[in-house]
């Protein structure tokens, strides 16, 4: 993770339009000495070309390609504008992440802050931020303490790394059980009844080693937490009339804490894996991969694979017009790059978030009426360079 102190931040800015805003941030950076003074040239050269707002209250000036020799080294430079700029066609920015990159190490960057800042709820968030440290809390994914979003309606269940444990040293299938309840738990997910609850009822078998725990007891936000033994384990099942007792394996457990239904899409791709017996996936992955696992639903309808040509990958200015193509149809489309993370092609942050570099193979997948022409129009888009010439 990009690593933030307070001193990368400035707290109660304002500007009246974004102009003075992107000057501000240049200023910044070339107070911490990343770049030349004349780097705001480029900064706002870039502005010009297209917008750099990404959505949900937070825009990413940066530079222009040719103005990267002006950049002595990477870093970023934030600004919060509690009240707001206007950055134009109506969008409100709360906060403004300047970005100086010497190369594509922009694309790692801005792939973390898209990540991290993919919430419905980020334009709010970030209007209660009252201090720097909040701000980062933010970026790390965790809720500003103090600030209570009641109210807010949850759009897809929560699941991050954090919620992750794997290798644990346990000795049995209840240690991995009280584990994940306890991440849920300090994640405010549930409270100590539903920790209890969790921990007391039987978790359930699914096969080749996954087991389920779960509880609907106290919970205050639809989350999952995975937890895997560092050695296999073995539980004994139920003992029936006078058959002996059956040794089952535990290699993880899934803790599913339930307010509603957004689960039901998460144990849908548990079911896939259960069926092409791929549960074991999840057993030898690392905690991105878990999350992709346990959230990619597996996208239908009619494919086709273009490669991105694009020197620098699928950074601002070319993902937005990607997006832009994409809004004009009224297809579902989703985008899978090769590592088989999926995303939803018409999400500028989200989009950014698969960190697409030069070279990479795409692959899309359209459902509806007008599937077969909006895949025409992409590839059309990425032959010409998404705006920046083939």
């Amino acid at each position: 993770m990009l690593s933030l102190s307070s001193n990368d931040i400035q707290l109660k800015q304002s500007a009246p339009n974004k102009l003075h805003a992107i000057k501000a941030l240049a200023q910044s950076l070339a107070n911490k000495t990343y770049v030349e003074a004349s780097y705001v040239d480029g900064m706002l050269a870039r502005e010009a070309q297209h917008s750099t707002y990404l959505g949900n209250g937070i825009a990413i000036p940066h530079g222009t390609v040719d103005t990267r020799d002006l950049v002595n080294k990477t870093g970023v430079q934030l600004h919060h504008f509690p009240q707001g700029v206007d950055w134009g066609e109506g969008q409100t920015v709360y906060l403004a992440i300047a970005i100086a990159a010497k190369s594509d190490e922009h694309l790692a960057i801005l792939k973390q802050l898209t990540h991290v800042l993919s919430d419905d709820d980020i334009e709010l968030k970030l209007q209660q931020c009252d201090s720097a440290e909040a701000i980062i809390a933010l970026l790390e994914g965790n809720k500003p303490e103090g600030k209570s979003l009641e109210g807010k309606q949850q759009s897809a269940t929560l699941l991050t790394a954090d919620l992750i444990q794997l290798n644990f040293p346990a000795q049995d299938l209840s240690q991995l059980t009280a584990v994940a309840a306890g991440l849920l738990k300090h994640h405010g997910c549930i409270d100590n009844s539903g920790v209890a609850d969790a921990i007391t009822t039987p978790a359930c078998h699914l096969g080749q080693g996954l087991w389920l725990a779960k509880t609907s007891k106290a919970v205050t936000t639809t989350a999952i937490a995975f937890v895997t033994p560092a050695q296999s384990l073995l539980q004994g099942s139920l003992q029936q009339s006078n058959l002996p007792q059956k040794s089952l394996a535990v290699k993880g457990v899934l803790m599913l804490a339930s307010a509603n239904n957004l689960h039901l899409d998460n144990m849908q791709c548990v079911v896939d894996l259960i069926y092409k017996q791929q549960v074991n996936q999840l057993f030898n992955a690392d905690a991105d991969t878990v999350i992709r696992l346990l959230t990619a639903v597996q996208p239908s309808g009619i494919t086709a694979t273009f490669t991105i040509h694009n020197s620098h990958g699928l950074h601002a200015r070319p993902s937005a017009m990607l997006v832009k193509i994409t809004k004009q149809y009224q297809a579902d489309i989703q985008v899978t790059n090769a590592a088989g993370k999926s995303t939803n092609a018409k999400n500028l942050m989200k989009l950014m978030s698969l960190g697409v570099c030069s070279g990479e193979v795409l692959t899309f997948t359209a459902n509806g009426h007008d599937a077969q022409v909006a895949l025409k129009a992409i590839g059309e888009g990425i032959e010409s360079g998404l705006g920046e010439g083939k």
